[in-house]
């Protein structure tokens, strides 16, 4: 009972969350550059917080009916968060064409390969042909948007963007995507029971937590110009490397 508590706490506090993100969000001088994180904080909140819930009064916690509005809403929520990636990768890459054209042709083929692979996986099982594409599907993907976060934020270390907003915003889809995978992990580590149920319960809805708390300090914090003067800084001390020596002798 008390993990049950434990688990409305949190889900209601991301509730509340979500919705103050979205005020931040709305606010003229953000919204202008993060329209596809709205989207995706809105798409969010409808799927979990309304479709969900719904099914689950309207049906029952061990209905068909439940299972279904959990599974597919899970692959709209993957597909969003890919989405989402994408536009993180354009943002990344503003004012490098060449970079970005590399990139417009990277992110559309690691789609495909994975339906591909989720349909090769039907051809050895052909009972329960959508429920079995639907989660295959949701899992190849998943996993293929946590590869490409970890090298989104790889790639803006290695360019020193400057853009903080744009680093906190990988940083918290990072947790976003470290909660399922968290939850599979604990699934398979821990003994079979009750503990491996309320393990599960409990870490993706306190990453969803984090990762909306990460995406409101991103929106709203003051940049710091600190970043700026540290480059030119990087800048000046790598120019006064590479001078010749002779002034030195």
């Amino acid at each position: 009972m008390i993990d049950q508590f434990a688990r409305w706490g949190i889900q209601y506090a991301g509730y509340i969350l979500e919705i103050v993100l979205l005020g931040a969000l709305f606010r003229p001088k953000v919204r202008g550059r993060n329209i596809p994180l709205i989207i995706y904080v809105i798409s969010f909140f409808v799927m979990d917080g309304v479709a969900r819930p719904y099914a689950l009064y309207r049906y029952g916690l061990n209905s068909w009916e439940y299972a279904n509005c959990y599974w597919i809403t899970d692959v709209l929520l993957v597909l969003a968060a890919f989405l989402l990636l994408s536009f993180l990768f354009r943002r990344a890459s503003n004012g490098n064409e060449e970079l970005w054209s590399y990139l417009r042709m990277m992110l559309p083929a690691v789609f495909v390969i994975a339906a591909f692979i989720s349909a090769y996986s039907l051809s050895l099982h052909y009972d329960h042909l959508f429920t079995r594409f639907i989660v295959g599907f949701q899992q190849n993907l998943f996993f293929a948007c946590l590869v490409l976060n970890t090298l989104l934020y790889v790639m803006l270390q290695y360019l020193e963007n400057p853009d903080e907003e744009l680093n906190l915003l990988v940083c918290g889809m990072g947790i976003a995507l470290a909660g399922p995978a968290a939850g599979l992990a604990l699934m398979y580590l821990t003994p079979g029971g009750q503990d491996a149920g309320v393990l599960y319960g409990l870490v993706t809805p306190f990453c969803n937590l984090g990762v909306f708390a990460m995406w409101l300090f991103a929106v709203t914090r003051t940049p710091a110009p600190q970043r700026a003067r540290a480059t030119e800084g990087r800048d000046t001390m790598r120019v006064f490397a590479e001078m010749p020596l002779q002034g030195i002798r």
